[in-house]
């Protein structure tokens, strides 16, 4: 298990420090231009006849805002991209072009073939980059957590999840799901990891338990995913820096889709015009070039983007969020005390001393003060550097944690400590601990 200590979750200014090392190349000035000649080229096609009622869904959809969030975008792409991939299927042509029966014909279905291609392999650029950049958050995340058995629990917990994520895929395939129906599935699986997630940031309650002490999370992974995917959260500064790149590319896709839409729907009264045909073609050579570009370029940039850095390096002191810290003399103690008010709540605790030029320890004890000021001991005292820990009441009272630096001749010791008495909840919730950041 990584040591978490002395860290924090990275934020936008340090993210904006980070990505000036990778500047991005603007997408070629083409794909505004090529996307232009189809939106131009499809309002020609409208005036011929009249929208059907699946194309005038996808009209809306073309006029409608890109979606904001990379990931959100990086999805519609593979959307996108299968949809054109069905329509250049050779029994999805119309069916004048399906007889081939012309020398223009002919070349058509030949350069459809070859942009098939392209587009699958484009397509399969993508999935990698989205399973490459969900197992390594993952297994970023997995460094900071126990390498026990917990450990082992929460990787398969993912596993059992995951496969029944794919099974309400493969059923929804089974049962003749079209492909927006899949991707509107998998997207709203993705937001549910990330529902899981904020609710694991934001843990109390059960959340709180069952993470932050049972599972053995550290705060500052907790106080990571909970804020990694807010709209004004860290990862602005990712969209701000490299969205709208990716936004004309999610407009080209969708135009080129379109396009062909239309063009299939009227081919029976005006077949495919040559220069049109050319403009599609670059289109498509295009907008492969530049996602296959973009989807390495989001690859390396992510693979090797923090979660956690120093807090002198987000320029604050270490000194964040809930934890406290207090010099405690030679000589002396310091005590919290917390009131329990029900049984089975959780107390959890966790703290470090602040390194110096020398091993320090301190004395650290918990026990419980009874009604009648009698005391019964809970943890033990045991000297150490740091610890964190937890324990489930038996009674509900005053509990005190005790630090005690009174056998301490020379040195004060300087405490970084956060304290939670956390009450009951009645119907646990098992979290699902599975990340995956966005952009």
């Amino acid at each position: 298990m990584a040591s978490t200590e002395g860290l924090m979750p990275i934020t936008r200014a340090f993210l904006a420090q980070y990505y000036d090392k990778y500047p991005l190349t603007p997408v070629s000035e083409d794909v505004a231009r090529l996307t232009s000649k189809l939106r131009s080229m499809s309002d020609d096609l409208i005036k011929e006849l009249p929208l059907t009622e699946a194309e005038s869904v996808l009209a809306q959809e073309v006029e409608s805002a890109t979606p904001h969030k990379i990931d959100q975008n990086m999805w519609k792409n593979r959307e996108h991209i299968e949809e054109i991939l069905y329509l250049m299927e050779g029994s999805h042509w119309p069916k004048m072009l399906q007889q081939q029966s012309t020398p223009e014909e002919i070349e058509i279905g030949a350069t459809l073939r070859e942009l098939k291609v392209k587009l699958q392999s484009t397509l399969k650029t993508i999935e990698q980059f989205h399973t490459k950049n969900s197992d390594n958050v993952f297994n970023t995340v997995m460094t900071y957590m126990p390498q026990d058995f917990r450990g082992k629990l929460i990787r398969q917990q993912r596993e059992r999840s995951e496969r029944n994520k794919q099974a309400a895929i493969d059923a929804l395939v089974n049962a003749g799901g079209s492909i927006h129906d899949r991707f509107a599935l998998l997207w709203g699986q993705q937001m549910e990891r990330r529902r899981q997630l904020a609710q694991l940031g934001s843990a109390t309650g059960v959340y709180k338990t069952l993470v932050t002490y049972l599972v053995g999370v550290p705060q500052v992974l907790l106080d990571f995913v909970k804020t990694i995917n807010d709209d004004d959260g860290p990862m602005e500064e990712q969209r701000q820096r490299y969205g709208p790149s990716l936004y004309t590319l999610t407009d080209m896709a969708i135009s080129i889709r379109f396009y062909l839409l239309i063009s299939w729907g009227r081919y029976e009264t005006r077949k495919l015009q040559k220069d049109e045909f050319l403009v599609l073609k670059e289109a498509v050579h295009t907008y492969t070039s530049e996602m296959n570009r973009l989807a390495e370029f989001f690859g390396e940039v992510f693979a090797n983007s923090p979660f956690f850095i120093k807090a002198e390096d987000a320029g604050i002191g270490e000194n964040s969020d809930d934890y406290k810290e207090t010099i405690i003399p030679v000589g002396k103690t310091h005590e919290v005390s917390l009131q329990v008010d029900s049984v089975n709540s959780y107390i959890g605790w966790d703290f470090s001393l602040i390194q110096s030029k020398v091993t320090m320890d301190i004395g650290f004890s918990v026990e419980y003060i009874g009604p009648s000021g009698e005391k019964i001991m809970i943890l033990p005292y045991r000297r150490c550097g740091s610890d964190q820990g937890n324990f489930s009441t038996l009674m509900a009272g005053c509990y005190k944690l005790i630090w005690d630096n009174s056998y301490s001749t020379f040195f004060r010791k300087t405490l970084r400590f956060k304290v939670d008495a956390i009450p009951p909840v009645a119907d646990p919730v098992e979290p699902e601990v599975v990340a995956e950041a966005e952009g």
